[in-house]
């Protein structure tokens, strides 16, 4: 048996020399590196001249580290001072197997470039590491969420599967008993949603504190401001309405945000819970604002919750007054909170178009 040179392939960076010897199933591997900076390979192989033992050596032009990297036939060898190589050998004239591996192969500028980039991702990421500390209540911080957002997702499963069934079975006649069947657990709900305004203060969540605020204080206001204090309004067909709207929202929110406890992610669930609200949430205002102008008269004529005023300027102020202002500014949180979840929309898929690209 013949012994033959391979094709050997090289780049270099500031700090390493990448060789490429050209053999497939590569056996016997004897790569040594000696003190005179010259390297020495055998191999039995198969190469350009079939299977055959397989020798070469070179002479590196300054000089490298002892230990070098290898894997099959891909050496990796630590240059002993960083800098950039004119030619790989000692010797001027190159050896006639050696060829330059241009998968590889950058020129100086390009390789201080990757270099620079190289450092600046290893600082970024001591930098985020350093600001990044370990949470240990982190376990315990998601099973609270977690149980949260699954008592919620059930407790608004019920109502919207008591007035679908009741819709099916009564048709318009189920407008006008809704507050009776399902009052019970939609004050329960929102009594829990409570907990959505002190989650952000505590740092549990992202979410911002002001528009949770907003709609847990909105719905409280129609719940029981309005409903839960005037059985006139308990009878009415847009309780049906409203109901109806804040439970289809949330039984897509409440398990997003539970499955996103255990990093878990649905595309289908994603997407509805970032594109639902764009119908939904506007028509819940609108329906809340019926509510607002169809209580009006009904303060005007109890005076339940008037403002006692002096004699000289009258008996008292309505609460209708207030509901007034409560209606503009209720228009003032739909354009606060449909920013905020458009901005959320649209973070949520610019990152996962970049994921993709």
């Amino acid at each position: 048996m013949s012994i033959l040179t391979p094709h050997v392939y090289w780049a270099q960076r500031h700090g390493e020399i990448y060789l490429r010897v050209d053999l497939s199933d590569a056996t016997n591997l004897d790569i040594s590196l000696q003190e005179n900076n010259k390297l020495q390979f055998r191999a039995q192989g198969h190469g350009a001249k079939g299977d055959n033992e397989y020798v070469f050596s070179l002479e590196f032009l300054q000089p490298v580290r002892p230990e070098s990297t290898q894997r099959q036939v891909d050496i990796k060898i630590k240059k002993q001072d960083e800098g950039w190589w004119d030619r790989l050998t000692l010797q001027e004239k190159k050896p006639l197997f050696l060829a330059p591996d241009f998968d590889r192969w950058l020129d100086e500028s390009d390789a201080e470039m990757e270099l620079q980039a190289k450092e600046e991702e290893k600082i970024n990421k001591i930098s985020v590491e350093s600001r990044v500390r370990k949470d240990p209540y982190l376990g315990l911080k998601k099973g609270y969420l977690f149980m949260y957002n699954l008592v919620q997702f059930l407790g608004f499963s019920w109502i919207f599967v008591n007035m679908t069934v009741r819709l099916f079975i009564l048709g318009q006649d189920s407008f006008y008993d809704t507050f009776h069947t399902t009052a019970d657990m939609m004050y329960f709900c929102q009594m829990m949603a409570m907990l959505e305004v002190i989650n952000p203060l505590l740092g549990l969540v992202k979410t911002g504190f002001f528009p949770a605020m907003i709609q847990v204080a909105g719905r409280n206001v129609i719940l029981f401001v309005i409903f839960g204090s005037l059985e006139e309004m308990q009878n009415k067909p847009v309780v049906f309405f409203v109901f109806y709207l804040w439970s289809t929202i949330e039984i897509f929110r409440y398990p997003f945000y539970m499955l996103a406890c255990i990093d878990t992610e649905w595309k289908l669930l994603t997407w509805l819970r970032y594109s639902l609200w764009i119908p939904l949430y506007p028509l819940g205002v609108i329906a809340e604002a019926v509510v607002v102008i169809q209580s009006l008269p009904i303060f005007d004529q109890t005076r339940l919750f008037s403002l006692p005023l002096p004699a000289v300027l009258g008996h008292s102020l309505s609460f209708s007054y207030t509901l007034q202002l409560y209606l503009v500014l209720m228009f003032l949180g739909l354009f606060i909170n449909f920013r905020h979840l458009y901005k959320q929309r649209s973070r949520r898929y610019r990152s996962r178009k970049k994921k993709v690209h």
